[in-house]
C-alpha cells in the first residue's frame, strides 16, 4: 500500500504495518492460510477479473445502471428454472459416479465447477454446453484459462504483459483468451442476427403471457443486455457487450462452484448441523420429488444460515481492493488519496472480537438475535456499498437450488477435517487438496 510518511528518503510504497499484524493475530486461528504470495495479483489481471469493480466512476456508473435490470426478480425466476435443470443433470452424474465406484469417496469440487459452468453459459448466453455431459473446446478452455490465471498469479515476474506473453504459458494464455472471446463474440452476432430477423414478428410480452406464460422463449443475460442496450443513449460496443458478458461468466462460475464445495465440505464435517438442514427439508418437500419451487425454498431459513456461516468461514472472494477517493487516516499512519488498497474479508468474517470462537461452524450466529447489534461490515461475502457484487442474488439462489437438490437426496460426509484441508487465497478461496465426500442415500 502506498502511504505518507514524514522522513524523506523512505519509500513510498510500504506494506502497512497494522495489516501485517493483524495477520500475525489470525495465523494460529488458521494455520492452513497462506495470504502470500496469492493475495497479490498483477493489475492486468485483477481488472480482467475486476471489471465492474475498477472501472472509472462515469463508466462504471453507466455500466452498472444498464446491466442492473437483467438481475431482476422476474429475470431471476427464469434462471431458476435452468439452475433446476443443471441440478438435475447434476444429480443423474453423481449417481453415475456412485454407481461406478461403490463406497468411494468423491471429489466434490470438479462437479461443483461443471454444473455451474452448465448454468452460468446457459443463463449468461442462452447456450447449452453440456458441461456436465461432455467436453467441447469452450468449457475445456475455461477451466484451463482460470488455472493459468492462478499459475500467473503465483510468478511476480510474469506480472510483466510484455514478458508474460513471450513465454510458453502466456502465448497459450493468449490462445486461450481468442477461443473465449471468439465463441461470445459469435454468440453476441447470433442474437443480433435473431433479433433483427424476428423483430416485425414478435408479439408483446403482455400478449405472450396471455397465451402461453408457460412456453415462452427463456431470456440469457445477454438478451436482457441487448434489450436495455437498445434503449440506452450510449449503447455498448459490440467488444464492450462481450467484456459484460465474459465478465458474469468468470465472475459467476467458479466463486459460486467453491461455495457449494465449502458448504458441503463443512456439513459433512458437522453431522448435528447437517441433520438440521435434513429435518428442515423433510418438513417443506415430506414426499415431494419435485424440482424446489421458490416458495419452498423461501422456507429454507436454516439452509439459508449454513450457506451464510459457510461463506463466513469460506468467502468465495477473500479478498478485495478499492481505490481511495480521498485521504484516510488510519493511526499514525495517512492513506493518500488514489492509493489502492485492498481489503482482506476472509480476516474481517474471523475477527474473535466480532464472532467468538471464529473457526467454529455456529450457523445460528445469523438468527436475528444474534446479528442485530453486528456491524454490517463484520460480514461482506459479496463487499458491500455501491460497488458490491451485483450478482449475489443469483449466486445465492443457484447454491440454494443446487445444495437442495443434493441433500434431498444424500447425507454426506467429509472424509477429511478442517485442519487437514489446506487453501490459497487468490482469486477465490480455493481448496488446495480433493474435498473428498461419501454420499449415502436417505432411502
Amino acid at each position: 500500500m502506498k502511504v505518507r510518511r514524514e522522513r524523506r528518503g523512505e519509500r513510498k510504497s510500504t506494506t502497512l504495518k497494522r495489516h501485517v499484524e493483524m495477520h500475525r493475530v489470525n495465523e494460529p486461528l488458521n494455520p492452513p492460510l497462506k495470504p502470500t504470495p496469492h493475495a497479490v495479483a498483477p493489475k492486468s489481471l485483477i481488472l480482467k477479473r475486476r471489471k465492474w469493480g475498477t472501472m472509472l466512476g462515469v463508466q462504471w456508473f453507466h455500466d452498472r445502471r444498464l446491466i442492473g435490470p437483467t438481475f431482476h426478480f422476474s429475470i431471476l425466476e427464469q434462471f431458476a428454472i435452468v439452475q433446476s435443470e443443471k441440478a438435475e443433470i447434476l444429480i443423474k452424474c453423481l449417481e453415475k459416479e456412485i454407481e461406478r465406484n461403490p463406497g468411494k469417496a468423491i471429489d466434490i469440487f470438479p462437479f461443483a465447477i461443471n454444473v455451474v459452468l452448465d448454468i452460468i453459459c446457459e443463463t449468461a448466453m442462452g447456450v447449452n454446453v453440456h458441461a456436465q455431459e461432455a467436453q467441447i473446446e469452450y468449457v475445456s478452455s475455461v477451466h484451463r484459462a482460470t488455472k493459468l490465471t492462478l499459475e500467473r498469479m503465483i510468478r511476480p515476474w510474469y506480472w510483466l504483459d510484455w514478458l508474460y506473453y513471450l513465454t510458453p504459458m502466456g502465448k497459450e494464455y493468449k490462445s486461450l483468451l481468442n477461443i473465449l472471446h471468439g465463441f461470445t463474440k459469435k454468440v453476441i452476432n447470433r442474437k443480433k442476427r435473431e433479433r433483427e430477423s424476428t423483430n416485425d414478428n414478435v408479439m408483446s410480452e403482455s400478449e405472450n403471457d396471455q397465451l402461453d406464460a408457460g412456453k415462452r422463449k427463456r431470456k440469457a443475460f445477454l438478451d436482457v443486455l441487448l434489450d436495455e442496450n437498445e434503449k440506452a443513449d450510449t449503447p455498448l460496443t459490440d467488444d464492450e457487450l462481450r467484456a459484460q458478458v465474459d465478465t458474469f461468466m468468470f465472475e459467476g462460475h467458479d466463486t459460486t462452484a467453491v461455495a457449494i464445495t465449502w458448504t458441503l465440505f463443512l456439513l459433512g464435517n458437522n453431522l448435528d448441523h447437517q441433520e438440521r438442514v435434513h429435518e428442515e427439508l423433510e418438513q417443506v418437500f415430506k414426499d415431494s420429488k419435485m424440482p424446489a419451487t421458490a416458495k419452498e425454498l423461501s422456507q429454507l431459513k436454516y439452509l439459508d444460515r449454513v450457506i451464510k456461516e459457510t461463506l463466513r468461514l469460506y468467502p468465495s472472494v477473500p479478498i478485495i481492493t478499492r481505490k481511495l477517493a480521498e485521504d484516510i487516516k488510519l493511526d499514525r499512519y495517512t492513506l493518500a488519496k488514489g492509493t489502492t488498497v485492498m481489503l482482506s474479508i476472509i480476516l474481517a468474517h474471523r475477527n474473535p472480537d466480532v464472532w467468538p470462537n471464529p473457526l467454529k461452524f455456529d450457523p445460528d450466529r445469523f438468527l436475528p438475535e444474534n446479528s442485530q447489534h453486528r456491524n454490517p461490515y463484520a460480514y461482506v461475502p459479496f463487499s458491500a456499498g455501491p460497488r458490491n457484487c451485483i450478482g449475489q442474488r443469483f449466486a445465492q439462489l443457484e447454491e440454494k437450488i443446487i445444495l437442495t437438490a443434493i441433500l434431498r437426496k444424500w447425507r454426506v460426509k467429509s472424509v477429511h477435517s478442517p485442519i487437514q484441508v489446506p487453501y490459497s487465497i487468490s482469486l477465490i478461496s480455493r481448496p488446495n487438496k480433493p474435498i473428498l465426500v461419501h454420499f449415502t442415500p436417505k432411502e
